[in-house]
């Protein structure tokens, strides 16, 4: 430009004439270093599609949960709740009549005994929906049935009986106080006596078969449906509203816990709100008026001891994690390649070049480097969660995953502000930098930008970020352990990555020394691995963003297998203690004082011979009296070894011995025995003294030994009968599996399947967990490419060295020898560090979320730990050797008169 021009004046031509060069700058620049962005680009891209991945993966995951949890309510709207189950067929109705209520049913239940061709079932029975979209249930075949004597079978009981749509079956009931019952078509003749009543046979047809797709009567052995009119018969005739002797029954059903409601707008929230208001004025017995995802949601926290474990893994740890390990490979990556480009800003500096031009092109170009790249790993994030969801039915995850991605607001705006942010952050300090040097200055090789001059602000910087962060993090830890989940899980995060920014940023006064240490040490004194090792220390800082490239991928992997571990087992052993006994199989009969009869003969070896089933062990259970006139306990008396074989508390059948009654957590709660010392319980044998042993589990019976339980009622008969199930067997099929062999003995019991809603549970922890381990692969890539990038441009950095090197006689063999060395020693050191810092970061993490939970153990993964250092080496092998071949091919002469 003529310096003697004068420009014309008016506000905008300056304003062109500001910016317009610098666009024009910046493209330029960004057409001349297409290889070198391609680099930058790729790590923003992965690095974006890793927090879209997630973010998404994270809402899949919550609303499957959700989903799996709500399932037995259905498509309803709303849920009326009374946890003291005192809601009547008179509040349905009451709910029924509240405008814009469109449909109502009540979950009521009770048992029957089905009977076809020598087989006999103790079914479980609900009334049919009036409303689809009530009820779970799917047709198989057939129709609902729509009169006294039609019944639709769960499909597995029609094939166990052989019957189909139109055939019979009969149903044995018990009429109370032997009242006929005129009008009920197909009622045989009455037979034997039942809790004060006779039986009568029923010929039932069957009117349809059901599905049960959800497993939401799984643990049951499925549901027949009959109709509403039939079901309330069958209470009624069984005892169920009556009182004593008859409420004795099984399957007594004296009101109602829930009331679910569809509505005739569903969609409209101003209509839900509104009903839902109604309804708790309508009925004031209800303890609560919900939606099923808030009874999921409360479900879920309820597991996991108050706190939605599915939000803080996904949105609150696992997003913030891969925020903050993706700025710090993008900074890694972008700084590396500004840095390199420092001689041609000197350059332009010299020929006219002003500071804010500089420096707003390294922003500019960041700002497009960062949205095109973001832009395209939302792209790519997004396909890679949608192929996840193709191909996860293939795998029979036991879980209805959604067939597409939810595409929300946030899972679009968050990587893309995270992308763009992060990479114009990662440019401010090397623009800075290249623009504050002075022309002449600069023009010199690269001292203008080489870190020793702020080293001591860089290392009380490194001190302060680390020893900061870990203060955080442990104090993030102590608050999980007091129960602030939220506020202790967002602290070890924080702290976690603040302190993970300290030792990346000191990385270069020390890293280089330890990798150098284990290049003469891997060597042995070669003349290679001295060469390596002088290489590290050369240019610490080119060593230390290699190195951290994937100290910071191996950090995030070895954390989130260490956590995964972790969590698993502790979510593993608080589901044993919610489901402390897998499968119950328990006598419908009773002796004449109303206690239960043993189980019979013939089903205990009916048992033995199912495969898939473990020990079974015979159980006693009373009601027993207390000395202090308190609250009867209910207890089951087992043998502590039998104990042991069956129960999934271990620790409980460690604690019972004689002289002792391990009381439960809940059953501490039921039978007011908190704090309890010791107990006497009274019976017609006399009264025992036991010394109290409070347990954790949930069991709502406490335990005894069998002699104990003989000094006070002797000659109980064991009626129940628990069993476990192998863990690596589908537990729905092995409950099937005992109700068609016990169906054929001809003896009428009880099949109570925990095992199958724990199952559930457990499904859902590993499919949470396994989208973990899924997104770390992306870690992993993260971490590859972080390597590939800084060595390939750390190689183009040592063009002339290296031809110095081949010039003095280096053979290209020695020249490769030496790259690879170099490679897998940084590789190594980063790997190493990175599973140290994981495993610390991992436990702490597990540690602050999970302590609500009780003990978490401290796992360490030997096989992945050894797989993710393995990796690491071969990378380090790789994006080195690669390199390498292009140094090795150049001529020394022509690789000299390089720029």
């Amino acid at each position: 430009m003529d310096p003697h021009r004068v420009p014309p004046l008016g506000p905008a031509r300056p304003r062109v004439l500001t910016v317009g060069p610098t666009v024009r700058l910046t493209l330029a620049q960004m057409r001349r270093s297409l290889g070198r962005l391609a680099a930058a680009g790729l790590a923003v891209l992965i690095s974006t599609a890793f927090v879209a991945a997630t973010l998404q993966a994270g809402t899949v995951v919550t609303r499957t949960t959700y989903d799996q949890v709500a399932a037995q309510y259905a498509d309803a709207d709303l849920v009326v709740f009374d946890r003291a189950g005192t809601m009547t067929p008179a509040d349905v109705d009451a709910v029924r009549a509240v405008d814009g209520v469109a449909a109502a049913d009540g979950f009521r239940g009770t048992y029957a005994e089905l009977a076809h061709g020598g087989r006999t079932v103790r079914q479980s029975l609900v009334a049919a929906p009036s409303d689809p979209r009530l009820t779970p249930l799917v047709l198989a075949d057939g129709a609902w049935p729509d009169g006294p004597d039609r019944i639709a079978l769960p499909v597995d009981v029609a094939e166990l009986f052989g019957v189909g749509v139109g055939d019979t079956v009969s149903s044995t009931r018990c009429l109370r106080a032997g009242k006929p019952d005129p009008g009920t078509p197909g009622l045989g003749e009455r037979g034997a006596e039942c809790y004060g009543g006779q039986e009568a046979v029923e010929t039932l047809t069957v009117s349809g078969l059901v599905d049960d797709p959800v497993s939401a009567y799984a643990a049951g052995g499925g549901v027949a449906v009959v109709t509403p009119a039939a079901l309330e018969r069958q209470l009624a005739g069984s005892g169920a509203t009556s009182g004593k002797p008859a409420d004795k029954a099984p399957g007594a059903a004296p009101g109602m816990r829930t009331v679910v409601v569809a509505l005739d707008r569903p969609g409209d929230e101003a209509a839900v709100a509104a009903v839902r208001g109604a309804l708790a004025a309508a009925v004031p017995s209800a303890t609560g008026v919900t939606t099923p995802k808030e009874y999921a949601e409360d479900v879920v926290a309820g597991i996991s001891g108050g706190q939605n474990i599915v939000y803080l893994v996904f949105v609150l740890a696992l997003a913030a994690v891969s925020l903050v390990v993706a700025g710090l490979v993008i900074a890694n990556t972008f700084q590396v390649l500004v840095a390199q480009r420092s001689h041609t800003l000197a350059l332009l500096r010299c020929v006219g070049a002003g500071t804010g031009q500089i420096h707003g092109s390294v922003l500019l170009e960041a700002v497009l480097l960062g949205t095109v790249a973001s832009v395209a790993g939302i792209v790519v994030g997004s396909l890679f969660v949608q192929a996840g969801l193709l191909v996860a039915p293939a795998f029979d995850l036991g879980v209805a995953l959604p067939r597409t991605i939810p595409l929300t607001p946030t899972a679009f705006l968050v990587p893309l502000a995270a992308g763009l942010l992060v990479t114009l952050a990662a440019a401010v300090a090397p623009a800075r930098a290249a623009s504050r040097v002075a022309p002449l200055a600069a023009l010199r090789p690269a001292a203008g930008l080489d870190p020793a001059g702020t080293g001591r602000a860089r290392a009380v910087f490194a001190a302060f970020a680390t020893l900061g962060g870990l203060a955080v993090m442990a104090a993030g830890v102590a608050l999980g352990r007091s129960g602030s989940i939220d506020t202790g899980l967002f602290a070890a995060v924080l702290g976690g990555s603040v302190s993970l920014v300290g030792i990346i940023v000191g990385s270069v006064f020390w890293l280089p020394r330890v990798a150098a240490l284990f290049g003469r040490l891997a060597g042995a004194g070669g003349a290679t691995a001295r060469l390596a090792s002088a290489n590290a220390l050369r240019n610490p800082r080119r060593t230390a963003a290699t190195s951290t490239a994937l100290l910071i991928g191996v950090t995030l992997v070895s954390m989130m297998t260490t956590g995964a571990a972790s969590a698993r087992l502790t979510m593993n052993d608080q589901l044993d203690v919610r489901f402390p006994v897998d499968l119950r199989v328990t006598s419908t009969a009773h002796d004449a004082d109303g206690a239960a009869a043993a189980v019979p003969a013939a089903v205990t070896d009916a048992l033995a011979g199912v495969d898939g089933l473990g020990a079974v062990v015979p159980v006693t259970n009373a009601s027993a009296r207390r000395a202090d006139g308190g609250t009867p306990v209910q207890v089951a008396a087992v043998d502590p070894v039998d104990l042991r074989s069956v129960a999934n508390t271990p620790a409980d059948a460690d604690r019972l011995r004689p002289g002792t009654i391990v009381v439960p957590q809940r059953a501490a709660t039921l039978y007011d025995l908190a704090g309890a010392d010791t107990l006497v319980l009274t019976g017609p044998g006399g009264r025992v003294t036991l010394d109290v042993v409070h347990s954790g589990s949930r069991s709502d019976r406490a335990y005894l030994t069998p002699q104990d339980l003989a000094a006070i009622a002797p000659g109980l008969a064991p009626g129940e009968v628990w069993a476990q199930v192998d863990d690596d067997r589908d537990a729905a099929d092995v409950v099937s599996a005992v109700q068609a062999a016990v169906s054929t003995t001809g003896e009428t019991v009880g099949v109570t399947g925990t095992v199958v809603e724990r199952s559930t549970y457990q499904q859902m922890v590993d499919v949470i967990l396994s989208i973990v381990v899924g997104l770390l692969t992306v870690a992993v890539l993260i971490a590859l490419v972080g390597v590939a990038n800084t060595l390939s441009l750390s190689v183009i950095e040592r063009t002339r060295e290296n031809a110095m090197l081949r010039a003095i006689g280096l053979s290209r063999g020695q020249l490769r020898a030496t790259l690879a060395v170099e490679g897998m020693v940084i590789a190594g050191v980063g790997a190493v560090l990175g599973i140290v810092l994981g495993l610390v970061y991992g436990w702490v993490g597990a540690t602050t979320a999970l302590s609500v939970l009780g003990q978490v153990p401290l796992v360490v993964p030997w096989t992945e730990v050894g797989v993710v250092l393995a990796i690491a080496l071969v990378a380090g092998l790789l994006a080195s050797v690669v390199p390498a071949r292009a140094a090795v091919r150049t001529h020394p002469v022509a690789a000299l008169a390089a720029e």
